[in-house]
């Protein structure tokens, strides 16, 4: 009781503009529900900035049912699989990675933008935006406006990725077909999971594709999530260094702050799946599981819609904009050139 009483309103506000949003997408799959959602849930959120009652299920719903629903994408998927993917998408994940940080870091120098923001933006652009700052953030000692900022600016090119890397995908001859190209490219190129989702479940919707393209870009997106760890081990040993030379303490890498949880439960779901086709059991009853998840990144992306925050977005200044549009463009572009040359599209 206490649960639904916290959340209840919130949920229910996500589920009523999801349930509209997983129709209109049916009826235009060029677009998808997922978008639908969040166009809606930002414009609502333009007019009513108090959540009050509702705040509580909002944030809920926009962080543990997406997580939810990554991990239900696990059934119905084969554990030999998502590691020939995992292995398949290393190279470009460690190209597009070191892309981010070392523009990040270039444009720090150039344009003297402060250094918790560069890390952040760079960090979140790079891995999986929100949440590699929110694991990034107490590292650097990081203050709630600046994680505000990037998170901001990160949340901006989400959106524009959900609806513009589809149309890009397009453009550029990706295989209509087979959801691995396009999964690929969402799965690197896309800051965080929700709009990874996103924009895989509209290519999945445009070319009747199931969720074919949705399991290969987040099994490519976890992989690349899990950089976090040595990212911010890296980080605290160098803020570590750093305060030792003045004499003062900090606390150290906790591998329990930096490890997305959900991962191995998607792991988990992926092994229980494989266990069970194994002994029998047709793939098809998975299905309505997958189906769930999708659902429920819809309800996600509504109520990541109505976090937005377009005023603090245009109010946090055009450098760390740039800077995150500058790492968002490097992504891109160095994803399509590795996929192109290691022969994918």
């Amino acid at each position: 009781m206490t649960f639904i009483r916290k959340n209840g309103v919130g949920i229910l506000v996500c589920l009523a503009i999801a349930v509209p949003s997983w129709r209109i997408g049916k009826q235009f799959p060029v677009i998808g529900g997922a978008v639908i959602a969040i166009l809606i849930g930002m414009a609502i959120a333009l007019v009513w900035s108090e959540k009050g009652r509702a705040a509580a299920g909002i944030r809920f719903t926009s962080k543990l049912i997406l997580q939810a629903a990554v991990v239900l994408l696990g059934f119905g998927m084969n554990l030999g699989v998502i590691l020939e993917t995992g292995q398949q998408s290393l190279p470009i994940i460690v190209c597009t990675i070191a892309t981010s940080l070392i523009l990040a870091w270039a444009l720090h120098r150039a344009m003297h933008i402060r250094g918790n923001i560069s890390t952040l933006v760079g960090v979140g652009s790079s891995i999986c935006g929100g949440s590699a700052i929110a694991a990034t953030a107490p590292v650097i000692d990081a203050d709630d406006a600046e994680v505000a900022q990037a998170i901001s600016v990160i949340f901006f090119f989400n959106v524009l990725a959900a609806i513009l890397f589809p149309i890009l995908g397009r453009a550029v001859g990706f295989d209509t077909t087979s959801g691995d190209a396009f999964g690929i490219f969402a799965g690197t190129a896309v800051n965080d999971t929700s709009s990874v989702t996103a924009a895989a479940s509209t290519w999945d919707s445009m070319w009747n594709l199931g969720s074919q393209t949705l399991d290969k870009a987040v099994t490519v997106k976890l992989t690349r999530t899990l950089a976090i760890i040595p990212i911010t081990l890296v980080l605290s040993l160098h803020r570590a260094k750093r305060a030792e030379k003045n004499g003062v303490h900090t606390e150290g890498f906790r591998l329990r702050n930096a490890f997305p949880m959900f991962i191995l439960y998607f792991v988990l779901a992926a092994v229980i799946t494989t266990v069970a086709v194994n002994a029998g059991v047709p793939l098809k009853a998975f299905h309505p599981l997958k189906e769930l998840s999708k659902f429920c990144i819809i309800m996600a992306m509504a109520a990541i819609g109505l976090n937005s925050n377009v005023i603090q977005l245009v109010k946090s200044g055009g450098k760390p904009i740039l800077l995150g549009a500058v790492c968002w463009g490097g992504i891109t572009v160095v994803s399509l050139l590795m996929q192109h040359v290691m022969g994918i599209w």
